[in-house]
């Protein structure tokens, strides 16, 4: 996502200040990054990096001022993480920039938090109660349902389907022109297009925006999330579980790993191997299964 950039900006001085170097930076990438990672990139750099380097002299940033950043945004260690890469990318590029020394980046070899894993996966049984709740939400809010409903049977993101174009729908496949991993196609099941075949053709997205134009908002998505989770009583799923539920169902069937990332849309093999804990649940599931039988 970040690559150099070696144009030069106006000249040097020594005062420069912190958020200056920053608009260069982010102007000079906000013509290869996408809309999405501009707004995400700008809101970690707002929240999370200005509120303590706004005001420094680039130049005299130290590592001892970066640790003590970092050791302060531990009690949210995925913000920290993300806002990581970011002040790095800002420091590097005042180096080409001429702002400090070569090799002075203080972020160099400082250390991510450590998360635990937060992946969960939906059972038949929850999976059932999901359906259930969305059969009910259907009336009230057909729209978002049929997105969540959507999100489960194809283990999309669901910026893929809220922003769907019935251009991006025919001949019984998805075609995502710029999904996060670049173009794709998604193989649909008779269920999934069984979904976007009951949608009404009122627009040109398959999900229009209730007010104004555009696709549907998420705020909208997530709101209809929100009711159907405590409607199944599922309050510690999050929308993107539904993804990881969906690899999880394609491996009780047997699909293999790199099936499983082909489907999701993964460019990195390794990304999908870490389902393969979850093969290896299955597999001790099954062991124990049979050794039950062959005991009794």
């Amino acid at each position: 996502m970040m690559h150099n950039q070696s144009e030069a900006p106006p000249a040097s001085d020594a005062k420069t200040t912190f958020e200056s170097v920053a608009e260069e930076v982010f102007h000079c990438y906000g013509r290869t990054w996408k809309p999405r990672t501009i707004t995400v990139n700008r809101a970690y750099l707002r929240n999370q990096i200005m509120p303590f380097f706004r005001g420094r002299p680039i130049a005299d940033i130290t590592r001892r001022e970066v640790q003590r950043w970092f050791a302060a945004l531990h009690p949210t260690p995925a913000a920290a993480n993300r806002s990581l890469p970011i002040l790095s990318l800002i420091l590097r590029q005042a180096e080409i920039y001429g702002y400090r020394p070569e090799d002075s980046n203080p972020c160099a070899g400082l250390r991510r938090y450590r998360r635990r894993s937060r992946e969960r996966f939906l059972t038949v049984g929850e999976t059932r109660r999901l359906g259930a709740a969305l059969a009910a939400q259907e009336s009230v809010t057909p729209l978002p349902a049929a997105v969540i409903r959507l999100l489960l049977l194809t283990g999309c993101r669901q910026s893929e389907v809220r922003t769907l174009q019935w251009r991006d729908y025919r001949e019984g496949h998805l075609f995502l022109p710029d999904s996060k991993t670049g173009p794709r196609t998604v193989w649909l099941s008779s269920a999934a297009r069984s979904v976007l075949d009951r949608l009404p053709r009122t627009d040109r997205w398959l999900f229009p925006a209730s007010k104004g134009i555009g696709p549907m908002r998420t705020e909208t998505l997530y709101g209809c999330w929100r009711t159907v989770r405590a409607a199944a009583n599922l309050s510690d799923v999050r929308l993107h579980d539904l993804r990881h539920s969906y690899a999880s169902f394609a491996l009780q069937r047997g699909e293999s790993v790199s099936t499983i990332g082909r489907l999701l849309g993964h460019r990195d093999p390794t990304t999908t191997l870490r389902y393969t804990h979850f093969a290896d649940t299955l597999a001790r599931e099954a062991v124990e299964t049979v050794g039950a039988a062959l005991a009794g």
